[in-house]
């Protein structure tokens, strides 16, 4: 859940709702780690993973058109411009 937490940037308290809630979607699936009782593991279901595909686009044509505005900013355009040079993140 730490991990999950950490990914989606909320706390671990706002985390374990929103787990429920996708869990209770059927977009995850959650289970308690074999060796220690106190560890809870997510998996992504196929029913996550479709919505997910579902959603990628939209996110990407929104994510593109938000950046396309800051660069045009000049306080966030040098921020822009150095995000896509990263090779990991200009790849799409």
């Amino acid at each position: 859940m730490k991990q999950v937490a950490d990914a989606v940037v909320l706390s671990q308290s706002a985390t374990t709702p929103l787990v429920t809630r996708l869990e209770n979607r059927g977009l995850l699936s959650c289970y308690l780690c074999p060796t220690d009782r106190r560890g809870i593991y997510t998996d992504v279901t196929d029913a996550g993973l479709t919505l997910l595909r579902q959603a990628r686009p939209t996110h990407d044509a929104a994510l593109r058109d938000a950046l396309g505005e800051a660069v045009q900013d000049p306080r966030l355009g040098p921020l822009v411009r150095a995000l896509g040079s990263v090779p990991s993140l200009s790849a799409g």
